[in-house]
C-alpha cells in the first residue's frame, strides 16, 4: 500500500468504496441493471409503462469545511453552497438516465445545536427552495415534500446535509447505459461560470473533500476547531496543507478566497441536459456522473471489452493545480479521487449530434467538448492521457 492510500486510509474514506459496492453486489439491480440509477417498478401507480426512481446523498464532509470558513469569517453564503451539494448528488444521477421532471426532494439535516444555530439550518432550507424556482425556469420540475431537521449533537459533530428524491417516468424515456467499441466521449467542464451560476465555480463537487480540506489546509484549524474533524484521525493527516481559507488567489484577474475555491458549489448539468436528452435520448449509449471515483467512474458501467481512453481532456482548473501542489498526489491517485475539470460525460457514436450536444452546452456557458473514445480491447480498461503523460486504470 502506498503512502497516499494509507493516508486515505488514516482518514476514513476510499477513491473507490469497493466494501459498499461488495455489500450490495448481490442486491437486485432494477428494471435496467446497468442503469446509472437504480430503476423500479412503477409502485406508486402500478403501471407497467412507468417506473419509479429513488436517490439519495448528502453533501458529505464538504460540510466541515463549510463550517469552518463561516466560523473563520460569518459568511452565512457558503451554507447555499451546501443545499446545492447535497441537492445535486442525487438530481445529477437522476438526470443521467434521463430523469429531469415529476421529482419530489425531501432533506434530512442532522446538526449538533450547540454549534449550529437556527439562521444555518433557515439559509439551507430557504436556498433549498430558490435552488428549485432557478431549476424550473430551465424547464426541470422539481416540488420540495419539506424534511426533517433533527437535533443530534451525540453523533454528529457539526451538521449532515443530505436529500432523497424520487420521480415516476415512462420507462421508454430511461437512458440505459450500453457503452460500445466506436463510441465518441463528450465532456462537459466543471469550472467556469455557466449562465445560471451566480460566480466562478472552481469545479469541486462533492467527492474528494476529505482529501481537499486536510491536505490544502494549515494545522492551526485542528486546534481552532477539534470539532470539525474526527478524534479517531491521527493528528499527523489532519490539516496538512499551508493555506488559509481567506487566502486569496487570482482567476481571470479576480480574487477568490482558496476556502471558497474549495467550497465551489456541486454545478448541475441539469439546464444543459434538458435540452440534450429531449433532442437526442436515443442517440445516447450512456451519461455517466463523474463523481466517486473521478474520471474512473465509468468503471462500474463499461462493458468488459472496452479500453475508454480519454485524451484530449480540458486543461486543468486552478483548483485542482492547488490541490496536487499541497498533497503531492500522482497523476493515478488526482484522476481517481477528482474530476480533474469535468464532471459529466456523454457516450455516443455519432459525431454529429456530439458537436451538436457540444454547441447546446455552449449556449449555457459551459465548456464541452470530445474528450476521448471508445476502443475493443481484451479486457477492460480506462486510459487518461494528459500533458505528455498517461496513467492506465485495469478493471
Amino acid at each position: 500500500m502506498d503512502s497516499n492510500n494509507l493516508r486515505y486510509d488514516k482518514r476514513g474514506v476510499s477513491a473507490t468504496k469497493d466494501e459498499v459496492h461488495a455489500a450490495i453486489k448481490h442486491l437486485d439491480k432494477g428494471l435496467f441493471p446497468n442503469a446509472f440509477c437504480k430503476v423500479i417498478p412503477d409502485i406508486s401507480g402500478g403501471d407497467p409503462a412507468y417506473c419509479n426512481i429513488m436517490h439519495a446523498d448528502t453533501a458529505g464532509s464538504k460540510t466541515s469545511l463549510a463550517y469552518l470558513y463561516w466560523k473563520e469569517t460569518g459568511d452565512l453564503s457558503v451554507w447555499k453552497g451546501i443545499a446545492e451539494d447535497a441537492m445535486v448528488m442525487n438530481l445529477d444521477d437522476m438526470a443521467c438516465i434521463g430523469c429531469l421532471d415529476n421529482i419530489v426532494l425531501s432533506s434530512t439535516i442532522g446538526r449538533n445545536k450547540s454549534l449550529i444555530p437556527g439562521e444555518v439550518i433557515s439559509v439551507i432550507i430557504s436556498h433549498t427552495q430558490a435552488f428549485l424556482e432557478k431549476m424550473e425556469k430551465h424547464g426541470i420540475s422539481i416540488v420540495s415534500a419539506g424534511g426533517e431537521t433533527a437535533d443530534v449533537g451525540d453523533i454528529v459533530r457539526t451538521i449532515d446535509v443530505g436529500y432523497t428524491a424520487f420521480a415516476r417516468m415512462k420507462r421508454s424515456d430511461v437512458v440505459d447505459i450500453n457503452i460500445r467499441p466506436g463510441d465518441l466521449i463528450v465532456g462537459f467542464s466543471s469550472s467556469g461560470r455557466s449562465v445560471y451560476e451566480d460566480a466562478y465555480n472552481g469545479g469541486m463537487g462533492s467527492n474528494g473533500l476529505t482529501s481537499a480540506r486536510h491536505d490544502v489546509f494549515s494545522h492551526h484549524y485542528a486546534t481552532r476547531y477539534p470539532e470539525s474533524y474526527s478524534p479517531e484521525i491521527p493528528e499527523s493527516v489532519v490539516y496538512c496543507g499551508t493555506r488559509n481559507l481567506t487566502d486569496e488567489v487570482k482567476i481571470n484577474n479576480d480574487s477568490i478566497t482558496v476556502g471558497k475555491l474549495v467550497l465551489s458549489p456541486t454545478r448541475t448539468y441539469m439546464p444543459v441536459l434538458r435540452p440534450v436528452i429531449d433532442r437526442f435520448r436515443k442517440n445516447i449509449h450512456g451519461i455517466i456522473h463523474c463523481s466517486g471515483g473521478g474520471q474512473t467512474k465509468v468503471s462500474k458501467f463499461m462493458p468488459p471489452d472496452v479500453c475508454i481512453v480519454k485524451d484530449n481532456l480540458f486543461e486543468i482548473p486552478p483548483l485542482f493545480t492547488l490541490i496536487q501542489e499541497e498533497s503531492g498526489l500522482g497523476m493515478r491517485e488526482m484522476f481517481q479521487v477528482f474530476n480533474m475539470g469535468h464532471r459529466l460525460e456523454i457516450y455516443l457514436p455519432d459525431r454529429s449530434a456530439a458537436e451538436e450536444i457540444i454547441s447546446v452546452s455552449h449556449s449555457f456557458g459551459v465548456d464541452a467538448k470530445i474528450i476521448g473514445e471508445v476502443r475493443p480491447a481484451e479486457t477492460a480498461a480506462i486510459e487518461i492521457r494528459h500533458e505528455g503523460k498517461s496513467v492506465t486504470y485495469s478493471f
